[in-house]
Protein backbone atom coordinates (compact mmCIF):
# COMPACT_ATOMS: atom_id res chain seq x y z
CA UNK A 1 0.00 0.00 0.00
CA UNK A 2 1.56 2.95 -1.32
CA UNK A 3 -1.01 5.18 -2.90
CA UNK A 4 -3.73 5.94 -0.98
CA UNK A 5 -6.75 8.15 -2.79
CA UNK A 6 -9.20 9.59 0.17
CA UNK A 7 -12.94 9.47 -0.99
CA UNK A 8 -13.81 12.49 0.58
CA UNK A 9 -13.38 16.57 1.87
CA UNK A 10 -12.98 18.95 4.38
CA UNK A 11 -11.21 18.13 7.69
CA UNK A 12 -11.71 14.30 7.21
CA UNK A 13 -9.60 14.58 4.16
CA UNK A 14 -7.05 16.34 5.71
CA UNK A 15 -6.71 14.55 8.91
CA UNK A 16 -6.18 11.55 6.41
CA UNK A 17 -3.86 13.47 4.54
CA UNK A 18 -1.74 14.27 7.39
CA UNK A 19 -1.40 10.93 8.90
CA UNK A 20 -0.21 9.41 5.09
CA UNK A 21 3.06 12.08 5.29
CA UNK A 22 3.23 10.46 8.59
CA UNK A 23 3.45 7.20 7.62
CA UNK A 24 5.50 7.79 4.12
CA UNK A 25 1.97 7.30 2.01
CA UNK A 26 1.34 9.33 -1.08
CA UNK A 27 -2.25 11.03 -0.06
CA UNK A 28 -4.55 11.72 -3.09
CA UNK A 29 -7.43 14.31 -3.06
CA UNK A 30 -10.37 14.32 -4.98
CA UNK A 31 -13.10 17.58 -5.47
CA UNK A 32 -16.23 18.62 -6.35
CA UNK A 33 -16.03 21.70 -8.86
CA UNK A 34 -16.33 24.36 -5.78
CA UNK A 35 -13.53 22.48 -3.79
CA UNK A 36 -11.16 23.07 -6.33
CA UNK A 37 -8.76 25.05 -4.39
CA UNK A 38 -10.32 23.47 -0.45
CA UNK A 39 -7.43 22.96 1.86
CA UNK A 40 -7.53 19.14 1.59
CA UNK A 41 -6.74 19.69 -2.22
CA UNK A 42 -4.05 21.90 -1.36
CA UNK A 43 -2.37 19.98 1.57
CA UNK A 44 -2.80 16.29 -0.69
CA UNK A 45 0.26 15.05 -2.49
CA UNK A 46 -1.84 15.36 -5.63
CA UNK A 47 -5.39 15.95 -6.50
CA UNK A 48 -7.72 15.15 -9.21
CA UNK A 49 -11.12 16.56 -9.87
CA UNK A 50 -14.18 14.61 -10.08
CA UNK A 51 -16.90 16.74 -12.21
CA UNK A 52 -20.01 18.11 -10.66
CA UNK A 53 -20.85 20.55 -7.41
CA UNK A 54 -23.70 18.19 -5.60
CA UNK A 55 -22.70 15.43 -3.60
CA UNK A 56 -24.50 13.22 -5.92
CA UNK A 57 -22.12 13.94 -9.21
CA UNK A 58 -18.97 14.05 -7.32
CA UNK A 59 -18.11 12.48 -3.59
CA UNK A 60 -21.15 10.20 -3.93
CA UNK A 61 -20.30 9.50 -8.03
CA UNK A 62 -18.78 5.70 -7.04
CA UNK A 63 -18.03 4.91 -11.13
CA UNK A 64 -16.27 8.49 -11.49
CA UNK A 65 -14.39 7.75 -7.98
CA UNK A 66 -12.87 4.32 -9.27
CA UNK A 67 -12.10 6.64 -12.65
CA UNK A 68 -9.81 8.87 -10.87
CA UNK A 69 -8.21 6.04 -8.38
CA UNK A 70 -7.25 4.02 -11.70
CA UNK A 71 -6.01 7.43 -13.40
CA UNK A 72 -4.27 8.33 -10.04
CA UNK A 73 -2.77 4.67 -9.76
CA UNK A 74 -3.87 4.36 -6.43
CA UNK A 75 -3.65 1.11 -4.54
CA UNK A 76 -5.83 2.36 -1.50
CA UNK A 77 -9.26 4.56 -1.01
CA UNK A 78 -10.02 5.92 2.26
CA UNK A 79 -13.91 6.86 2.52
CA UNK A 80 -13.46 9.20 5.67
CA UNK A 81 -16.90 9.60 7.47
CA UNK A 82 -20.17 10.40 5.40
CA UNK A 83 -20.51 10.11 1.84
CA UNK A 84 -20.00 7.09 0.36
CA UNK A 85 -17.66 5.58 3.74
CA UNK A 86 -20.53 2.88 4.81
CA UNK A 87 -21.68 2.14 1.27
CA UNK A 88 -21.11 -1.64 0.98
CA UNK A 89 -21.42 -1.06 -3.13
CA UNK A 90 -18.65 1.15 -3.12
CA UNK A 91 -16.24 -0.91 -0.82
CA UNK A 92 -16.73 -3.92 -3.05
CA UNK A 93 -16.31 -2.12 -6.00
CA UNK A 94 -13.15 -1.01 -4.69
CA UNK A 95 -11.31 -3.84 -4.29
CA UNK A 96 -12.84 -5.85 -7.14
CA UNK A 97 -10.50 -3.00 -8.96
CA UNK A 98 -7.79 -4.39 -6.78
CA UNK A 99 -7.14 -1.74 -4.98
CA UNK A 100 -7.57 -2.05 -0.91
CA UNK A 101 -10.50 -0.58 0.67
CA UNK A 102 -9.59 0.82 4.13
CA UNK A 103 -12.59 -0.45 6.45
CA UNK A 104 -14.66 -3.15 6.92
CA UNK A 105 -15.31 -5.53 4.20
CA UNK A 106 -18.74 -4.93 1.69
CA UNK A 107 -20.17 -8.03 3.89
CA UNK A 108 -19.84 -6.95 6.96
CA UNK A 109 -20.71 -3.08 6.20
CA UNK A 110 -24.11 -5.12 4.90
CA UNK A 111 -24.90 -6.62 7.91
CA UNK A 112 -24.21 -3.57 10.36
CA UNK A 113 -24.48 -0.57 7.98
CA UNK A 114 -28.16 -1.75 7.89
CA UNK A 115 -29.53 -0.75 10.60
CA UNK A 116 -32.36 -3.98 10.98
CA UNK A 117 -29.80 -6.55 10.24
CA UNK A 118 -27.84 -5.28 13.28
CA UNK A 119 -30.42 -5.11 15.52
CA UNK A 120 -30.89 -9.18 14.70
CA UNK A 121 -27.03 -9.03 15.27
CA UNK A 122 -27.27 -7.26 18.53
CA UNK A 123 -30.38 -9.52 20.01
CA UNK A 124 -27.99 -13.09 18.80
CA UNK A 125 -25.40 -12.02 21.07
CA UNK A 126 -27.38 -10.77 23.91
CA UNK A 127 -27.14 -6.89 23.40
CA UNK A 128 -29.26 -4.96 25.24
CA UNK A 129 -32.15 -3.55 22.95
CA UNK A 130 -35.01 -1.54 22.73
CA UNK A 131 -38.23 -2.66 20.73
CA UNK A 132 -38.50 -1.53 17.20
CA UNK A 133 -39.11 -3.01 13.92
CA UNK A 134 -37.13 -6.01 12.39
CA UNK A 135 -37.15 -4.61 8.29
CA UNK A 136 -37.32 -1.31 6.74
CA UNK A 137 -40.40 0.33 6.77
CA UNK A 138 -43.08 0.10 3.85
CA UNK A 139 -44.56 3.43 4.43
CA UNK A 140 -45.76 6.58 6.80
CA UNK A 141 -49.03 3.75 8.20
CA UNK A 142 -46.46 0.87 9.06
CA UNK A 143 -44.77 3.97 11.16
CA UNK A 144 -48.18 5.22 13.02
CA UNK A 145 -49.33 1.57 13.61
CA UNK A 146 -46.34 0.75 15.41
CA UNK A 147 -45.93 3.86 16.95
CA UNK A 148 -49.82 3.38 18.59
CA UNK A 149 -48.89 -0.49 19.67
CA UNK A 150 -44.97 0.28 20.84
CA UNK A 151 -45.86 4.18 22.72
CA UNK A 152 -44.49 6.76 21.78
CA UNK A 153 -41.71 8.85 21.63
CA UNK A 154 -40.41 7.04 18.55
CA UNK A 155 -37.56 7.64 16.17
CA UNK A 156 -37.04 7.13 12.92
CA UNK A 157 -33.95 6.19 11.23
CA UNK A 158 -32.22 5.93 7.86
CA UNK A 159 -31.54 1.99 7.41
CA UNK A 160 -28.42 2.68 5.64
CA UNK A 161 -27.81 6.09 7.67
CA UNK A 162 -25.11 7.31 10.25
CA UNK A 163 -24.55 11.24 11.50
CA UNK A 164 -27.65 11.98 12.57
CA UNK A 165 -28.93 12.47 8.96
CA UNK A 166 -32.21 10.59 8.27
CA UNK A 167 -33.41 10.42 11.80
CA UNK A 168 -36.54 11.69 13.57
CA UNK A 169 -37.69 11.64 16.79
CA UNK A 170 -41.38 11.84 16.72
CA UNK A 171 -43.32 12.51 20.16
CA UNK A 172 -46.84 13.32 18.87
CA UNK A 173 -48.60 11.03 16.79
CA UNK A 174 -50.23 13.06 14.37
CA UNK A 175 -46.86 14.04 13.45
CA UNK A 176 -45.08 10.59 12.49
CA UNK A 177 -45.81 10.46 8.67
CA UNK A 178 -44.48 13.72 8.36
CA UNK A 179 -41.01 12.62 10.29
CA UNK A 180 -41.00 9.39 8.30
CA UNK A 181 -41.35 11.34 4.61
CA UNK A 182 -38.61 13.56 5.78
CA UNK A 183 -36.34 10.69 7.36
CA UNK A 184 -36.53 9.38 3.62
CA UNK A 185 -36.13 12.75 2.17
CA UNK A 186 -32.95 13.08 3.91
CA UNK A 187 -31.79 9.68 3.49
CA UNK A 188 -31.58 9.81 -0.19
CA UNK A 189 -29.62 12.96 -0.21
CA UNK A 190 -27.57 11.71 2.29
CA UNK A 191 -27.06 7.73 1.48
CA UNK A 192 -28.45 7.71 -2.33
CA UNK A 193 -30.75 4.78 0.14
CA UNK A 194 -34.32 6.14 1.51
CA UNK A 195 -34.83 2.27 3.61
CA UNK A 196 -36.36 3.68 7.05
CA UNK A 197 -37.13 1.38 10.64
CA UNK A 198 -38.41 2.63 13.22
CA UNK A 199 -38.37 2.02 16.97
CA UNK A 200 -39.10 3.17 20.88
CA UNK A 201 -37.06 6.09 22.07
CA UNK A 202 -35.96 6.14 25.12
CA UNK A 203 -36.83 10.00 26.71
CA UNK A 204 -33.81 11.75 27.88
CA UNK A 205 -31.11 9.20 27.37
CA UNK A 206 -27.83 10.21 26.79
CA UNK A 207 -25.52 8.62 24.03
CA UNK A 208 -22.79 6.32 24.85
CA UNK A 209 -20.69 4.77 22.18
CA UNK A 210 -17.54 2.38 22.28
CA UNK A 211 -14.62 2.61 19.93
CA UNK A 212 -13.21 -0.15 18.44
CA UNK A 213 -10.60 -1.86 15.82
CA UNK A 214 -10.93 -5.58 14.74
CA UNK A 215 -8.29 -7.69 12.68
CA UNK A 216 -10.91 -9.55 10.30
CA UNK A 217 -9.86 -12.32 11.53
CA UNK A 218 -12.15 -12.42 14.81
CA UNK A 219 -10.36 -10.25 16.76
CA UNK A 220 -11.48 -7.28 18.16
CA UNK A 221 -10.73 -4.72 21.21
CA UNK A 222 -12.70 -2.19 22.59
CA UNK A 223 -10.10 0.83 22.31
CA UNK A 224 -12.22 3.17 24.80
CA UNK A 225 -15.74 4.83 25.10
CA UNK A 226 -17.20 8.50 24.92
CA UNK A 227 -20.18 10.74 25.71
CA UNK A 228 -22.02 12.31 22.79
CA UNK A 229 -25.00 13.57 24.32
CA UNK A 230 -24.72 16.88 23.30
CA UNK A 231 -26.19 16.99 20.00
CA UNK A 232 -28.92 19.36 17.70
CA UNK A 233 -30.54 17.70 15.10
CA UNK A 234 -29.51 14.26 16.35
CA UNK A 235 -26.00 15.38 15.50
CA UNK A 236 -23.28 15.71 17.83
CA UNK A 237 -22.27 18.80 18.59
CA UNK A 238 -19.44 18.05 21.92
CA UNK A 239 -17.66 14.69 22.65
CA UNK A 240 -15.94 13.65 25.21
CA UNK A 241 -13.72 10.81 26.27
CA UNK A 242 -13.67 8.68 28.87
CA UNK A 243 -18.06 8.78 29.26
CA UNK A 244 -17.70 10.54 32.61
CA UNK A 245 -20.60 9.79 35.27
CA UNK A 246 -21.37 6.16 33.81
CA UNK A 247 -21.98 3.36 36.70
CA UNK A 248 -19.52 0.61 36.21
CA UNK A 249 -21.88 -1.82 35.34
CA UNK A 250 -23.23 -0.11 32.07
CA UNK A 251 -19.46 0.67 31.20
CA UNK A 252 -19.14 -2.78 31.13
CA UNK A 253 -22.47 -3.63 29.33
CA UNK A 254 -21.33 -0.97 26.84
CA UNK A 255 -17.63 -2.63 25.94
CA UNK A 256 -19.08 -6.47 26.12
CA UNK A 257 -21.99 -5.71 23.81
CA UNK A 258 -19.74 -3.41 21.69
CA UNK A 259 -17.39 -6.19 21.05
CA UNK A 260 -19.14 -9.50 20.61
CA UNK A 261 -21.32 -7.41 17.75
CA UNK A 262 -17.98 -6.94 15.72
CA UNK A 263 -16.76 -10.17 17.02
CA UNK A 264 -19.41 -11.88 15.71
CA UNK A 265 -19.00 -10.69 12.14
CA UNK A 266 -15.27 -10.44 12.30
CA UNK A 267 -15.01 -6.89 12.11
CA UNK A 268 -11.98 -5.16 9.77
CA UNK A 269 -10.62 -1.99 10.61
CA UNK A 270 -11.99 0.95 12.91
CA UNK A 271 -15.67 1.06 14.25
CA UNK A 272 -18.20 2.55 16.41
CA UNK A 273 -20.93 0.73 18.23
CA UNK A 274 -23.75 3.16 20.13
CA UNK A 275 -26.10 3.05 22.48
CA UNK A 276 -28.43 4.83 24.52
CA UNK A 277 -28.13 5.07 28.05
CA UNK A 278 -31.45 6.41 30.24
CA UNK A 279 -31.28 7.96 33.95
CA UNK A 280 -31.89 4.44 35.81
CA UNK A 281 -28.81 2.75 34.16
CA UNK A 282 -30.58 0.87 31.06
CA UNK A 283 -28.55 0.51 28.55
CA UNK A 284 -29.77 0.14 24.71
CA UNK A 285 -28.02 -0.74 21.64
CA UNK A 286 -28.43 2.19 19.20
CA UNK A 287 -26.47 1.39 15.80
CA UNK A 288 -22.48 0.63 14.44
CA UNK A 289 -20.95 2.90 12.24
CA UNK A 290 -18.97 1.10 10.41
CA UNK A 291 -16.43 3.91 9.63
CA UNK A 292 -14.02 5.79 11.52
CA UNK A 293 -16.21 8.82 13.69
CA UNK A 294 -15.41 12.46 13.69
CA UNK A 295 -14.85 12.48 17.17
CA UNK A 296 -12.13 9.56 17.13
CA UNK A 297 -9.69 12.09 18.47
CA UNK A 298 -11.07 12.29 22.13
CA UNK A 299 -9.92 8.00 22.36
CA UNK A 300 -6.75 9.17 20.43
CA UNK A 301 -6.24 11.99 23.36
CA UNK A 302 -6.72 9.51 26.35
CA UNK A 303 -5.74 5.79 24.66
CA UNK A 304 -2.42 6.73 22.92
CA UNK A 305 -3.61 5.04 19.76
CA UNK A 306 -3.83 6.81 16.36
CA UNK A 307 -6.74 5.40 14.86
CA UNK A 308 -6.14 6.41 11.04
CA UNK A 309 -2.66 4.86 11.45
CA UNK A 310 -3.88 1.70 13.20
CA UNK A 311 -6.78 1.54 9.74
CA UNK A 312 -3.45 1.25 7.69
CA UNK A 313 -2.15 -1.16 9.67
CA UNK A 314 -4.92 -3.14 9.86
CA UNK A 315 -5.81 -3.00 5.47
CA UNK A 316 -1.89 -3.97 4.89
CA UNK A 317 -2.77 -6.90 7.22
CA UNK A 318 -0.50 -7.04 9.90
CA UNK A 319 -2.93 -7.12 12.68
CA UNK A 320 -3.62 -5.02 15.71
CA UNK A 321 -1.14 -2.59 17.57
CA UNK A 322 -2.86 -3.28 20.96
CA UNK A 323 -4.79 -6.56 22.73
CA UNK A 324 -6.57 -5.40 25.46
CA UNK A 325 -8.67 -1.43 26.24
CA UNK A 326 -6.17 0.59 27.10
CA UNK A 327 -6.49 2.34 30.38
CA UNK A 328 -7.59 5.87 30.03
CA UNK A 329 -4.89 9.01 30.08
CA UNK A 330 -6.48 11.55 31.11
CA UNK A 331 -10.02 13.25 29.97
CA UNK A 332 -10.48 14.92 26.28
CA UNK A 333 -13.55 17.03 25.21
CA UNK A 334 -14.15 17.71 21.45
CA UNK A 335 -15.87 20.56 19.94
CA UNK A 336 -17.20 21.18 16.63
CA UNK A 337 -17.11 24.28 15.23
CA UNK A 338 -19.81 24.88 12.93
CA UNK A 339 -21.16 27.07 10.32
CA UNK A 340 -24.27 27.16 11.90
CA UNK A 341 -26.28 30.00 13.77
CA UNK A 342 -27.58 28.83 17.36
CA UNK A 343 -29.40 31.28 18.45
CA UNK A 344 -31.40 31.04 14.52
CA UNK A 345 -31.90 27.42 15.74
CA UNK A 346 -28.63 26.19 14.08
CA UNK A 347 -29.05 27.23 10.82
CA UNK A 348 -27.14 26.76 8.38
CA UNK A 349 -24.47 29.88 7.26
CA UNK A 350 -22.62 29.06 4.05
CA UNK A 351 -20.15 31.49 3.15
CA UNK A 352 -16.78 33.01 2.83
CA UNK A 353 -14.56 32.69 6.32
CA UNK A 354 -13.33 36.45 6.15
CA UNK A 355 -10.89 35.86 9.48
CA UNK A 356 -9.82 32.84 11.35
CA UNK A 357 -8.31 32.67 14.65
CA UNK A 358 -7.50 29.37 15.93
CA UNK A 359 -6.52 28.51 19.58
CA UNK A 360 -3.61 26.91 20.77
CA UNK A 361 -1.52 26.12 23.85
CA UNK A 362 -1.23 23.31 26.31
CA UNK A 363 -3.40 20.46 25.81
CA UNK A 364 -5.09 21.43 22.52
CA UNK A 365 -5.51 20.37 18.99
CA UNK A 366 -6.99 21.89 16.10
CA UNK A 367 -8.20 19.87 13.00
CA UNK A 368 -9.97 21.94 10.52
CA UNK A 369 -11.07 21.78 7.30
CA UNK A 370 -11.25 25.27 6.07
CA UNK A 371 -8.54 28.23 6.64
CA UNK A 372 -8.73 32.36 6.53
CA UNK A 373 -10.15 33.11 2.62
CA UNK A 374 -11.54 29.42 2.09
CA UNK A 375 -15.46 29.02 1.31
CA UNK A 376 -18.05 26.99 3.67
CA UNK A 377 -19.92 25.42 0.63
CA UNK A 378 -23.48 25.21 1.40
CA UNK A 379 -23.51 21.82 -0.96
CA UNK A 380 -21.81 20.24 2.05
CA UNK A 381 -21.63 19.28 5.55
CA UNK A 382 -21.58 22.51 7.84
CA UNK A 383 -18.54 21.55 10.15
CA UNK A 384 -15.50 23.70 9.10
CA UNK A 385 -13.14 22.19 12.58
CA UNK A 386 -12.40 20.54 15.69
CA UNK A 387 -11.32 21.55 18.55
CA UNK A 388 -9.91 18.88 21.06
CA UNK A 389 -8.85 19.65 24.81
CA UNK A 390 -6.70 17.22 26.71
CA UNK A 391 -6.20 17.56 30.52
CA UNK A 392 -5.42 15.09 33.36
CA UNK A 393 -9.05 14.89 34.63
CA UNK A 394 -12.48 16.26 33.38
CA UNK A 395 -11.38 19.59 35.55
CA UNK A 396 -8.73 20.53 33.77
CA UNK A 397 -9.89 19.67 30.07
CA UNK A 398 -12.89 21.54 31.36
CA UNK A 399 -10.67 24.65 32.38
CA UNK A 400 -8.92 24.35 28.87
CA UNK A 401 -11.80 24.18 26.90
CA UNK A 402 -12.93 27.54 28.23
CA UNK A 403 -9.37 28.89 27.52
CA UNK A 404 -9.80 27.35 23.97
CA UNK A 405 -12.57 28.52 22.80
CA UNK A 406 -12.45 31.54 23.99
CA UNK A 407 -9.51 32.23 21.83
CA UNK A 408 -11.37 31.20 18.56
CA UNK A 409 -12.34 34.00 16.47
CA UNK A 410 -14.12 33.63 13.47
CA UNK A 411 -15.49 36.66 10.56
CA UNK A 412 -17.66 36.29 7.93
CA UNK A 413 -20.06 32.85 8.80
CA UNK A 414 -22.36 32.32 12.05
CA UNK A 415 -20.28 29.64 13.84
CA UNK A 416 -21.61 27.35 17.01
CA UNK A 417 -19.04 28.77 19.19
CA UNK A 418 -21.23 31.14 21.93
CA UNK A 419 -23.11 27.64 21.91
CA UNK A 420 -19.73 26.52 22.90
CA UNK A 421 -19.35 29.16 25.18
CA UNK A 422 -22.32 28.75 26.96
CA UNK A 423 -21.90 25.08 27.54
CA UNK A 424 -19.03 25.74 29.40
CA UNK A 425 -20.74 27.77 31.82
CA UNK A 426 -23.66 25.85 32.27
CA UNK A 427 -24.66 23.76 35.81
CA UNK A 428 -25.85 20.51 33.53
CA UNK A 429 -22.62 20.22 32.02
CA UNK A 430 -19.93 21.22 33.97
CA UNK A 431 -21.43 20.27 37.23
CA UNK A 432 -20.25 16.90 39.23
CA UNK A 433 -23.40 15.10 37.70
CA UNK A 434 -23.62 15.52 34.31
CA UNK A 435 -27.28 16.64 33.16
CA UNK A 436 -27.51 16.73 29.89
CA UNK A 437 -29.26 14.45 27.24
CA UNK A 438 -29.75 13.81 23.65
CA UNK A 439 -32.45 16.26 22.90
CA UNK A 440 -30.95 19.23 26.01
CA UNK A 441 -29.86 21.58 23.54
CA UNK A 442 -33.35 22.62 22.01
CA UNK A 443 -35.64 21.66 24.88
CA UNK A 444 -33.25 23.72 27.60
CA UNK A 445 -30.54 25.49 26.34
CA UNK A 446 -31.60 26.69 22.84
CA UNK A 447 -33.59 29.48 24.12
CA UNK A 448 -30.69 31.19 26.13
CA UNK A 449 -28.73 31.79 23.08
CA UNK A 450 -28.58 35.05 20.79
CA UNK A 451 -28.84 35.25 16.89
CA UNK A 452 -25.47 35.87 14.82
CA UNK A 453 -25.39 38.02 11.85
CA UNK A 454 -25.87 36.83 8.87
CA UNK A 455 -23.29 35.11 6.11
CA UNK A 456 -23.61 37.42 2.88
CA UNK A 457 -24.32 35.34 -0.68
CA UNK A 458 -21.12 33.34 -1.45
CA UNK A 459 -20.16 33.80 -5.43
CA UNK A 460 -17.40 32.21 -7.53
CA UNK A 461 -17.31 28.79 -5.81
CA UNK A 462 -17.70 27.24 -8.74
CA UNK A 463 -15.63 25.61 -11.19
CA UNK A 464 -16.18 26.71 -15.03
CA UNK A 465 -14.72 24.50 -18.14
CA UNK A 466 -13.74 25.62 -21.43
CA UNK A 467 -12.33 24.04 -24.20
CA UNK A 468 -9.00 24.62 -25.24
CA UNK A 469 -6.22 23.78 -27.75
CA UNK A 470 -3.07 23.29 -26.66
CA UNK A 471 -0.66 21.87 -28.69
CA UNK A 472 -2.95 20.54 -31.06
CA UNK A 473 -5.09 18.66 -28.92
CA UNK A 474 -8.35 19.74 -27.79
CA UNK A 475 -8.22 19.83 -23.90
CA UNK A 476 -10.62 21.16 -21.39
CA UNK A 477 -9.55 24.06 -18.82
CA UNK A 478 -11.48 24.21 -15.56
CA UNK A 479 -11.41 28.41 -14.42
CA UNK A 480 -13.26 29.77 -11.52
CA UNK A 481 -16.48 30.97 -12.29
CA UNK A 482 -15.60 34.89 -11.12
CA UNK A 483 -12.71 34.66 -13.41
CA UNK A 484 -14.57 34.04 -16.46
CA UNK A 485 -17.75 36.60 -14.99
CA UNK A 486 -15.22 38.97 -14.95
CA UNK A 487 -13.38 38.27 -17.94
CA UNK A 488 -16.68 38.07 -19.79
CA UNK A 489 -17.96 41.74 -18.27
CA UNK A 490 -14.90 43.85 -18.11
CA UNK A 491 -15.80 44.40 -14.43
CA UNK A 492 -14.96 42.95 -11.24
CA UNK A 493 -16.52 39.39 -9.93
CA UNK A 494 -20.11 39.12 -8.43
CA UNK A 495 -20.93 42.93 -9.66
CA UNK A 496 -24.69 43.25 -9.84
CA UNK A 497 -24.97 39.70 -8.52
CA UNK A 498 -26.97 40.76 -5.11
CA UNK A 499 -29.26 43.39 -7.00
CA UNK A 500 -32.98 42.59 -6.89
CA UNK A 501 -34.95 42.66 -9.72
CA UNK A 502 -37.62 45.32 -10.45
CA UNK A 503 -40.78 43.31 -9.72
CA UNK A 504 -39.50 41.74 -6.15
CA UNK A 505 -41.79 41.92 -3.65
CA UNK A 506 -41.88 43.74 -0.98
CA UNK A 507 -40.96 42.48 2.31
CA UNK A 508 -44.12 42.15 4.11
CA UNK A 509 -45.13 40.41 1.13
CA UNK A 510 -42.62 37.56 0.67
CA UNK A 511 -41.73 34.65 2.15
CA UNK A 512 -38.25 34.42 2.24
CA UNK A 513 -35.41 31.73 2.14
CA UNK A 514 -34.00 31.21 5.64
CA UNK A 515 -30.55 29.69 4.34
CA UNK A 516 -28.87 29.25 0.99
CA UNK A 517 -29.48 25.88 -0.30
CA UNK A 518 -32.34 24.15 -2.70
CA UNK A 519 -36.03 24.29 -1.87
CA UNK A 520 -36.80 20.57 -1.73
CA UNK A 521 -40.48 20.73 -1.01
CA UNK A 522 -43.24 23.08 -1.67
CA UNK A 523 -46.31 22.46 1.26
CA UNK A 524 -48.85 24.29 0.14
CA UNK A 525 -50.60 24.38 -3.60
CA UNK A 526 -50.19 27.93 -5.84
CA UNK A 527 -52.90 30.14 -4.69
CA UNK A 528 -53.11 28.54 -1.15
CA UNK A 529 -54.97 30.44 1.68
CA UNK A 530 -52.39 30.72 4.71
CA UNK A 531 -52.16 32.14 7.74
CA UNK A 532 -49.46 33.19 9.67
CA UNK A 533 -46.55 30.73 11.04
CA UNK A 534 -47.86 28.02 8.64
CA UNK A 535 -45.53 26.24 7.23
CA UNK A 536 -45.53 26.26 3.41
CA UNK A 537 -42.02 25.08 2.07
CA UNK A 538 -38.98 22.94 3.12
CA UNK A 539 -35.40 23.60 2.28
CA UNK A 540 -32.49 22.16 2.62
CA UNK A 541 -28.85 23.44 3.22
CA UNK A 542 -25.69 21.83 4.25
CA UNK A 543 -27.64 18.37 4.44
CA UNK A 544 -29.70 19.51 6.95
CA UNK A 545 -33.95 20.41 6.40
CA UNK A 546 -35.46 23.78 7.43
CA UNK A 547 -38.83 24.91 7.22
CA UNK A 548 -39.80 27.85 6.13
CA UNK A 549 -43.29 29.39 7.50
CA UNK A 550 -45.72 32.01 6.11
CA UNK A 551 -44.64 35.91 7.37
CA UNK A 552 -48.71 36.82 7.12
CA UNK A 553 -51.77 35.30 5.98
CA UNK A 554 -52.20 35.60 2.55
CA UNK A 555 -52.13 33.79 -0.96
CA UNK A 556 -49.18 31.79 -2.27
CA UNK A 557 -47.50 32.51 -5.71
CA UNK A 558 -44.74 30.70 -5.89
CA UNK A 559 -41.38 32.08 -7.16
CA UNK A 560 -38.75 28.86 -6.89
CA UNK A 561 -40.24 25.79 -8.32
CA UNK A 562 -39.31 22.21 -6.16
CA UNK A 563 -35.50 21.56 -6.65
CA UNK A 564 -34.06 24.79 -7.97
CA UNK A 565 -31.56 27.12 -6.05
CA UNK A 566 -32.30 29.55 -3.21
CA UNK A 567 -30.31 32.15 -1.33
CA UNK A 568 -30.42 33.47 1.96
CA UNK A 569 -33.39 36.44 2.09
CA UNK A 570 -33.94 35.93 -1.05
CA UNK A 571 -37.70 35.28 -1.69
CA UNK A 572 -39.37 32.19 -2.81
CA UNK A 573 -42.97 33.06 -2.82
CA UNK A 574 -45.19 36.14 -2.81
CA UNK A 575 -47.88 36.76 -0.21
CA UNK A 576 -51.38 38.08 -2.23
Amino acid sequence: MQRILIANRGEIDVRVARACADAGYTSIAVYADQDFDALHVRLADEAYGLGGATPGESYLNIERLLEVAREARADAVHPGYGFLSENAEFARAVEAAGMKFIGPTAETIEQLGDKVTARQIATKVGAPLVPGTDRPLEGPEEAIAFAREAGLPVAIKAAYGGGGRGLKVVRRLDDVADAFDSATREAITAFGRGECFIERFLDRPRHVEAQIVGDGEGNVVVVGDRDCSLQRRNQKLVEEAPAPDVPDEARRKIHTAARDICAAVRYRGAGTVEFLLADDGTVSFLEVNTRLQVEHPVTEATSGVDLVLEQFRIAEGRGLSLTETPQPRGHAIEFRINAEDPGRGFLPSPGDVAALHQPGGPGVRWDAGVEAGDRVEGAFDSMIAKLIVHGDDREQALARARRAVGEIAIDGVATVVPFHRAVLEHPAFVGDHLGVYTQWIETELLPELESQGRALPSHGGELRRVAIEVDGRRVQLGLPGDLLAGLASGVGAGSGADAQPDDAPEATDAVLAPVSGTLVRQLVAEGAEVAEGDAVAVCEAMKMETQVTAPRAGTVAWLVAEGEAIRVDAPIARLG
